[in-house]
Protein backbone atom coordinates (compact mmCIF):
# COMPACT_ATOMS: atom_id res chain seq x y z
CA UNK A 1 0.00 0.00 0.00
CA UNK A 2 1.32 3.45 -0.90
CA UNK A 3 2.37 5.68 1.96
CA UNK A 4 2.02 8.87 -0.09
CA UNK A 5 -0.68 11.35 0.87
CA UNK A 6 -3.55 12.11 -1.49
CA UNK A 7 -2.07 15.52 -2.28
CA UNK A 8 1.25 13.89 -3.21
CA UNK A 9 -0.51 11.36 -5.41
CA UNK A 10 -2.37 14.14 -7.19
CA UNK A 11 0.69 16.35 -7.49
CA UNK A 12 2.19 14.29 -10.28
CA UNK A 13 1.37 15.49 -13.77
CA UNK A 14 -1.34 13.22 -15.24
CA UNK A 15 -1.55 12.43 -18.95
CA UNK A 16 -4.17 14.43 -20.81
CA UNK A 17 -7.50 12.63 -20.82
CA UNK A 18 -8.09 12.33 -24.55
CA UNK A 19 -11.21 10.31 -23.79
CA UNK A 20 -12.77 13.37 -22.15
CA UNK A 21 -12.46 15.45 -25.34
CA UNK A 22 -13.77 12.54 -27.42
CA UNK A 23 -16.76 11.96 -25.15
CA UNK A 24 -17.54 15.68 -25.08
CA UNK A 25 -17.37 15.72 -28.88
CA UNK A 26 -19.57 12.62 -29.10
CA UNK A 27 -22.12 14.35 -26.87
CA UNK A 28 -22.06 17.58 -28.90
CA UNK A 29 -22.27 15.72 -32.21
CA UNK A 30 -25.90 14.83 -31.54
CA UNK A 31 -26.73 18.46 -30.81
CA UNK A 32 -25.03 20.05 -33.82
CA UNK A 33 -26.10 17.58 -36.48
CA UNK A 34 -26.46 13.96 -35.39
CA UNK A 35 -30.17 14.09 -34.63
CA UNK A 36 -30.95 16.08 -37.78
CA UNK A 37 -29.17 13.46 -39.89
CA UNK A 38 -31.23 10.65 -38.33
CA UNK A 39 -34.44 12.64 -38.91
CA UNK A 40 -33.51 13.21 -42.57
CA UNK A 41 -32.79 9.49 -43.05
CA UNK A 42 -36.14 8.61 -41.45
CA UNK A 43 -37.93 10.59 -44.18
CA UNK A 44 -36.35 8.35 -46.81
CA UNK A 45 -37.04 4.96 -45.26
CA UNK A 46 -39.56 3.20 -43.08
CA UNK A 47 -37.11 0.78 -41.46
CA UNK A 48 -38.23 -0.02 -37.88
CA UNK A 49 -34.82 0.73 -36.35
CA UNK A 50 -35.00 4.33 -37.58
CA UNK A 51 -38.40 4.84 -35.92
CA UNK A 52 -37.01 3.28 -32.73
CA UNK A 53 -33.95 5.58 -32.82
CA UNK A 54 -36.11 8.67 -33.34
CA UNK A 55 -38.30 7.72 -30.38
CA UNK A 56 -35.14 7.63 -28.22
CA UNK A 57 -34.27 11.17 -29.36
CA UNK A 58 -37.23 12.83 -27.66
CA UNK A 59 -37.66 14.11 -24.12
CA UNK A 60 -40.52 12.54 -22.14
CA UNK A 61 -43.28 15.05 -21.56
CA UNK A 62 -42.78 14.87 -17.78
CA UNK A 63 -41.68 11.80 -15.77
CA UNK A 64 -39.51 9.14 -17.37
CA UNK A 65 -36.19 8.82 -19.15
CA UNK A 66 -34.97 8.51 -22.73
CA UNK A 67 -31.34 8.54 -23.94
CA UNK A 68 -31.89 12.05 -25.32
CA UNK A 69 -32.29 13.22 -21.72
CA UNK A 70 -28.63 12.34 -21.12
CA UNK A 71 -27.17 14.89 -23.57
CA UNK A 72 -27.37 17.86 -21.18
CA UNK A 73 -26.37 16.21 -17.86
CA UNK A 74 -23.53 14.31 -19.58
CA UNK A 75 -22.04 17.60 -20.72
CA UNK A 76 -22.30 19.00 -17.19
CA UNK A 77 -20.83 15.79 -15.74
CA UNK A 78 -17.87 16.11 -18.14
CA UNK A 79 -17.40 19.72 -17.05
CA UNK A 80 -17.28 18.42 -13.49
CA UNK A 81 -14.65 15.81 -14.40
CA UNK A 82 -12.50 18.55 -15.95
CA UNK A 83 -12.81 20.89 -12.94
CA UNK A 84 -10.16 19.35 -10.63
CA UNK A 85 -7.84 18.87 -13.61
CA UNK A 86 -8.20 22.56 -14.49
CA UNK A 87 -7.63 23.67 -10.90
CA UNK A 88 -4.52 21.50 -10.64
CA UNK A 89 -3.20 22.90 -13.93
CA UNK A 90 -3.64 26.48 -12.73
CA UNK A 91 -1.98 25.77 -9.41
CA UNK A 92 0.91 24.05 -11.20
CA UNK A 93 1.57 27.13 -13.29
CA UNK A 94 1.63 29.28 -10.15
CA UNK A 95 -1.86 30.81 -9.99
CA UNK A 96 -2.92 31.84 -6.50
CA UNK A 97 -6.21 30.60 -5.05
CA UNK A 98 -7.53 34.15 -5.33
CA UNK A 99 -6.83 34.16 -9.07
CA UNK A 100 -8.45 30.72 -9.48
CA UNK A 101 -11.55 31.91 -7.60
CA UNK A 102 -11.72 34.89 -9.95
CA UNK A 103 -11.54 32.63 -12.99
CA UNK A 104 -14.27 30.36 -11.63
CA UNK A 105 -16.56 33.33 -11.01
CA UNK A 106 -15.84 34.87 -14.41
CA UNK A 107 -16.42 31.57 -16.23
CA UNK A 108 -19.72 30.95 -14.47
CA UNK A 109 -21.02 34.46 -15.18
CA UNK A 110 -19.91 34.36 -18.84
CA UNK A 111 -21.76 31.10 -19.39
CA UNK A 112 -24.92 32.63 -17.95
CA UNK A 113 -24.55 35.66 -20.25
CA UNK A 114 -23.88 33.47 -23.29
CA UNK A 115 -26.98 31.46 -22.43
CA UNK A 116 -29.08 34.62 -22.45
CA UNK A 117 -27.61 35.56 -25.84
CA UNK A 118 -28.20 32.04 -27.17
CA UNK A 119 -31.91 32.42 -26.41
CA UNK A 120 -31.92 35.22 -28.97
CA UNK A 121 -32.03 38.92 -28.23
CA UNK A 122 -35.50 40.52 -28.24
CA UNK A 123 -36.56 42.19 -31.49
CA UNK A 124 -36.95 45.44 -29.54
CA UNK A 125 -33.76 44.83 -27.52
CA UNK A 126 -33.17 48.57 -26.98
CA UNK A 127 -36.36 48.91 -24.92
CA UNK A 128 -37.16 47.80 -21.39
CA UNK A 129 -40.33 46.08 -22.63
CA UNK A 130 -38.34 43.76 -24.88
CA UNK A 131 -36.12 42.59 -22.04
CA UNK A 132 -39.09 42.21 -19.68
CA UNK A 133 -40.48 39.53 -22.01
CA UNK A 134 -37.16 37.83 -22.69
CA UNK A 135 -36.41 34.26 -21.55
CA UNK A 136 -33.39 34.24 -19.24
CA UNK A 137 -33.01 30.58 -18.16
CA UNK A 138 -30.87 28.52 -20.55
CA UNK A 139 -28.79 25.38 -20.93
CA UNK A 140 -25.56 27.38 -20.70
CA UNK A 141 -26.93 29.28 -17.71
CA UNK A 142 -27.64 26.01 -15.88
CA UNK A 143 -24.13 24.77 -16.72
CA UNK A 144 -22.55 28.05 -15.66
CA UNK A 145 -24.26 28.26 -12.26
CA UNK A 146 -23.84 24.56 -11.47
CA UNK A 147 -20.16 24.70 -12.47
CA UNK A 148 -19.61 27.87 -10.44
CA UNK A 149 -20.88 26.46 -7.15
CA UNK A 150 -19.43 22.99 -7.74
CA UNK A 151 -15.97 24.44 -8.47
CA UNK A 152 -16.11 26.55 -5.31
CA UNK A 153 -16.97 23.43 -3.32
CA UNK A 154 -14.11 21.53 -4.97
CA UNK A 155 -11.72 24.32 -3.99
CA UNK A 156 -12.72 24.06 -0.32
CA UNK A 157 -13.35 20.35 0.31
CA UNK A 158 -11.82 16.89 0.11
CA UNK A 159 -13.55 13.71 -1.07
CA UNK A 160 -15.54 13.31 2.14
CA UNK A 161 -16.73 16.90 2.00
CA UNK A 162 -17.83 16.59 -1.61
CA UNK A 163 -19.77 13.41 -0.89
CA UNK A 164 -21.52 15.14 1.99
CA UNK A 165 -22.42 18.03 -0.29
CA UNK A 166 -23.85 15.63 -2.89
CA UNK A 167 -25.97 13.82 -0.31
CA UNK A 168 -27.10 17.09 1.24
CA UNK A 169 -28.05 18.65 -2.10
CA UNK A 170 -29.96 15.61 -3.39
CA UNK A 171 -31.76 14.74 -0.15
CA UNK A 172 -32.40 18.40 0.66
CA UNK A 173 -33.87 19.05 -2.80
CA UNK A 174 -36.17 16.03 -2.50
CA UNK A 175 -37.26 17.03 1.01
CA UNK A 176 -37.99 20.60 -0.07
CA UNK A 177 -40.21 19.51 -2.96
CA UNK A 178 -41.83 16.78 -0.89
CA UNK A 179 -42.63 18.67 2.31
CA UNK A 180 -42.70 22.45 1.67
CA UNK A 181 -46.24 23.51 0.70
CA UNK A 182 -46.90 26.11 -1.97
CA UNK A 183 -50.08 28.15 -2.61
CA UNK A 184 -52.90 26.25 -4.33
CA UNK A 185 -51.07 22.93 -4.65
CA UNK A 186 -49.73 22.18 -1.17
CA UNK A 187 -46.68 19.96 -0.62
CA UNK A 188 -45.44 16.92 -2.52
CA UNK A 189 -47.32 17.61 -5.76
CA UNK A 190 -44.98 16.65 -8.63
CA UNK A 191 -47.38 17.62 -11.43
CA UNK A 192 -46.17 20.13 -14.07
CA UNK A 193 -46.27 23.66 -12.67
CA UNK A 194 -47.27 22.46 -9.20
CA UNK A 195 -43.83 21.96 -7.66
CA UNK A 196 -41.87 24.18 -5.32
CA UNK A 197 -39.23 24.56 -8.04
CA UNK A 198 -41.79 25.86 -10.53
CA UNK A 199 -43.32 28.17 -7.94
CA UNK A 200 -39.97 29.72 -7.00
CA UNK A 201 -39.06 30.16 -10.66
CA UNK A 202 -42.30 32.07 -11.23
CA UNK A 203 -41.48 34.29 -8.26
CA UNK A 204 -37.78 34.87 -8.87
CA UNK A 205 -37.07 34.75 -12.60
CA UNK A 206 -37.78 37.91 -14.62
CA UNK A 207 -39.13 37.77 -18.15
CA UNK A 208 -40.89 34.74 -19.57
CA UNK A 209 -40.62 31.05 -18.76
CA UNK A 210 -40.26 28.41 -21.47
CA UNK A 211 -43.48 26.61 -20.53
CA UNK A 212 -45.35 29.64 -19.22
CA UNK A 213 -45.74 28.42 -15.64
CA UNK A 214 -42.43 26.58 -15.50
CA UNK A 215 -39.02 26.38 -17.13
CA UNK A 216 -36.89 23.22 -17.47
CA UNK A 217 -33.74 25.37 -17.08
CA UNK A 218 -35.05 27.45 -14.17
CA UNK A 219 -33.15 28.44 -11.04
CA UNK A 220 -34.59 25.74 -8.79
CA UNK A 221 -32.97 22.94 -10.77
CA UNK A 222 -29.53 24.47 -10.29
CA UNK A 223 -29.41 22.94 -6.78
CA UNK A 224 -29.37 19.27 -7.86
CA UNK A 225 -27.36 20.17 -10.98
CA UNK A 226 -24.50 21.16 -8.66
CA UNK A 227 -24.49 17.54 -7.50
CA UNK A 228 -24.20 16.40 -11.14
CA UNK A 229 -21.05 18.50 -11.52
CA UNK A 230 -19.69 17.30 -8.15
CA UNK A 231 -20.16 13.65 -9.14
CA UNK A 232 -18.09 14.46 -12.20
CA UNK A 233 -15.48 16.23 -10.07
CA UNK A 234 -15.10 13.18 -7.81
CA UNK A 235 -14.58 11.08 -10.94
CA UNK A 236 -11.99 13.53 -12.24
CA UNK A 237 -10.14 13.47 -8.92
CA UNK A 238 -10.02 9.68 -9.05
CA UNK A 239 -8.68 9.73 -12.62
CA UNK A 240 -5.87 12.05 -11.53
CA UNK A 241 -4.49 9.62 -8.97
CA UNK A 242 -1.18 7.97 -9.84
CA UNK A 243 -1.52 5.00 -7.46
CA UNK A 244 -4.21 3.29 -9.58
CA UNK A 245 -3.76 1.88 -13.06
CA UNK A 246 -6.12 2.41 -15.96
CA UNK A 247 -7.94 -0.90 -15.57
CA UNK A 248 -8.63 -0.24 -11.89
CA UNK A 249 -9.93 3.25 -12.68
CA UNK A 250 -12.16 1.81 -15.40
CA UNK A 251 -13.60 -0.77 -13.00
CA UNK A 252 -14.23 1.90 -10.37
CA UNK A 253 -16.16 4.00 -12.87
CA UNK A 254 -18.08 0.99 -14.12
CA UNK A 255 -19.06 -0.12 -10.60
CA UNK A 256 -19.78 3.45 -9.52
CA UNK A 257 -22.05 3.79 -12.54
CA UNK A 258 -23.96 0.67 -11.62
CA UNK A 259 -24.43 1.94 -8.06
CA UNK A 260 -25.73 5.31 -9.30
CA UNK A 261 -28.07 3.62 -11.78
CA UNK A 262 -29.41 1.39 -9.02
CA UNK A 263 -29.93 4.27 -6.59
CA UNK A 264 -31.62 6.41 -9.25
CA UNK A 265 -33.91 3.56 -10.28
CA UNK A 266 -34.80 2.76 -6.64
CA UNK A 267 -35.64 6.39 -5.86
CA UNK A 268 -37.93 6.47 -8.88
CA UNK A 269 -40.05 3.57 -7.59
CA UNK A 270 -43.41 4.19 -5.94
CA UNK A 271 -43.05 4.63 -2.18
CA UNK A 272 -43.36 7.37 0.43
CA UNK A 273 -39.80 8.39 -0.50
CA UNK A 274 -40.39 8.43 -4.26
CA UNK A 275 -38.79 11.15 -6.37
CA UNK A 276 -39.61 10.33 -10.02
CA UNK A 277 -36.88 10.51 -12.65
CA UNK A 278 -37.68 13.82 -14.29
CA UNK A 279 -35.40 16.00 -16.45
CA UNK A 280 -37.71 19.03 -16.19
CA UNK A 281 -37.25 19.05 -12.41
CA UNK A 282 -33.67 17.72 -12.60
CA UNK A 283 -34.89 15.44 -9.82
CA UNK A 284 -32.42 13.79 -7.46
CA UNK A 285 -33.20 10.38 -8.99
CA UNK A 286 -32.52 11.90 -12.42
CA UNK A 287 -29.12 13.15 -11.18
CA UNK A 288 -28.11 9.69 -10.00
CA UNK A 289 -29.50 7.87 -13.03
CA UNK A 290 -27.74 10.20 -15.48
CA UNK A 291 -24.52 10.08 -13.46
CA UNK A 292 -24.70 6.29 -13.73
CA UNK A 293 -24.93 6.35 -17.52
CA UNK A 294 -22.28 9.10 -17.70
CA UNK A 295 -19.89 6.95 -15.68
CA UNK A 296 -20.54 3.91 -17.88
CA UNK A 297 -19.89 5.93 -21.04
CA UNK A 298 -16.75 7.52 -19.63
CA UNK A 299 -15.51 4.11 -18.47
CA UNK A 300 -15.84 2.72 -22.01
CA UNK A 301 -14.25 5.77 -23.67
CA UNK A 302 -11.44 5.90 -21.08
CA UNK A 303 -10.66 2.20 -21.43
CA UNK A 304 -10.55 2.28 -25.23
CA UNK A 305 -8.79 5.62 -25.69
CA UNK A 306 -6.60 6.31 -22.66
CA UNK A 307 -5.83 2.77 -21.50
CA UNK A 308 -5.77 0.72 -24.73
CA UNK A 309 -4.68 3.80 -26.77
CA UNK A 310 -7.34 3.38 -29.46
CA UNK A 311 -7.06 6.45 -31.70
CA UNK A 312 -8.77 5.47 -34.97
CA UNK A 313 -11.69 7.83 -35.68
CA UNK A 314 -11.24 9.83 -32.48
CA UNK A 315 -10.15 13.00 -34.30
CA UNK A 316 -13.68 13.36 -35.68
CA UNK A 317 -15.05 13.87 -32.17
CA UNK A 318 -11.99 15.63 -30.69
CA UNK A 319 -12.42 18.39 -33.28
CA UNK A 320 -15.96 18.97 -31.94
CA UNK A 321 -15.15 18.49 -28.26
CA UNK A 322 -12.28 20.98 -28.11
CA UNK A 323 -14.48 23.89 -29.24
CA UNK A 324 -17.85 22.75 -27.94
CA UNK A 325 -19.10 26.06 -26.53
CA UNK A 326 -18.08 27.89 -29.71
CA UNK A 327 -20.03 25.57 -32.02
CA UNK A 328 -23.03 25.64 -29.69
CA UNK A 329 -23.10 29.45 -29.96
CA UNK A 330 -22.00 29.77 -33.62
CA UNK A 331 -25.46 29.35 -35.25
CA UNK A 332 -26.53 32.55 -33.51
CA UNK A 333 -24.03 34.44 -35.68
CA UNK A 334 -23.38 32.20 -38.73
CA UNK A 335 -26.19 31.02 -41.01
CA UNK A 336 -24.88 27.54 -41.81
CA UNK A 337 -28.24 26.54 -43.30
CA UNK A 338 -28.17 29.37 -45.85
CA UNK A 339 -24.53 28.71 -46.78
CA UNK A 340 -25.13 24.98 -47.28
CA UNK A 341 -28.21 25.73 -49.40
CA UNK A 342 -26.18 27.98 -51.69
CA UNK A 343 -23.30 25.52 -52.02
CA UNK A 344 -25.45 22.43 -52.54
CA UNK A 345 -28.18 23.85 -54.77
CA UNK A 346 -26.86 21.87 -57.75
CA UNK A 347 -26.63 18.43 -56.10
CA UNK A 348 -30.02 18.94 -54.47
CA UNK A 349 -31.65 19.65 -57.83
CA UNK A 350 -30.07 16.54 -59.37
CA UNK A 351 -31.46 14.20 -56.69
CA UNK A 352 -34.48 16.03 -55.23
CA UNK A 353 -35.59 12.93 -53.34
CA UNK A 354 -32.43 13.16 -51.23
CA UNK A 355 -32.30 16.96 -51.03
CA UNK A 356 -33.21 17.04 -47.32
CA UNK A 357 -30.48 14.60 -46.37
CA UNK A 358 -27.95 16.39 -48.58
CA UNK A 359 -28.77 19.68 -46.89
CA UNK A 360 -28.41 18.46 -43.29
CA UNK A 361 -25.18 16.66 -44.19
CA UNK A 362 -23.96 19.87 -45.79
CA UNK A 363 -24.84 21.96 -42.74
CA UNK A 364 -22.99 19.55 -40.48
CA UNK A 365 -20.02 19.38 -42.87
CA UNK A 366 -19.70 23.17 -42.77
CA UNK A 367 -19.77 23.19 -38.97
CA UNK A 368 -17.23 20.39 -38.69
CA UNK A 369 -14.96 21.95 -41.34
CA UNK A 370 -14.89 25.23 -39.43
CA UNK A 371 -14.06 23.36 -36.23
CA UNK A 372 -11.35 21.37 -38.02
CA UNK A 373 -9.78 24.57 -39.35
CA UNK A 374 -9.74 25.98 -35.82
CA UNK A 375 -8.29 22.71 -34.52
CA UNK A 376 -5.49 22.72 -37.10
CA UNK A 377 -4.70 26.35 -36.32
CA UNK A 378 -4.75 25.50 -32.58
CA UNK A 379 -7.57 27.99 -31.97
CA UNK A 380 -9.50 26.90 -28.92
CA UNK A 381 -12.11 29.34 -27.66
CA UNK A 382 -12.39 28.49 -23.99
CA UNK A 383 -14.07 30.31 -21.14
Amino acid sequence: MSTETESQLLARRPERLVSLDVLRGFDMFWIIGGKQIVVAISLLTSMPWIDWALARMKHPEWHGFEPWDLIFPLFLFIAGVATPLSIQHRRRRGDSDRKIYGHILLRGVLLVVLGIVHNGLPADWTTATGWQNHRYPSVLGRIGLAYLFAALIVMRTDLRGRLLWIVGLLVGYWAALRFIPIPEFGAGDFAPGHTLTDYLDRLMIPGSLYQGVRDPEGLGGVVPAIATALLGAITGQMLMRSDRNGIEKTLRMFLGGLICLGLGWAWDQESVLQFPINKNLWSSSFVLYCAGWSLELLAVFYLLIDVWKWRWGTTFFIVIGTNSIFIYMAPQFINFHYAANQILAGPQSLVPHFSGLILVLGVFALKWSLLYLMYRKRIFLKI
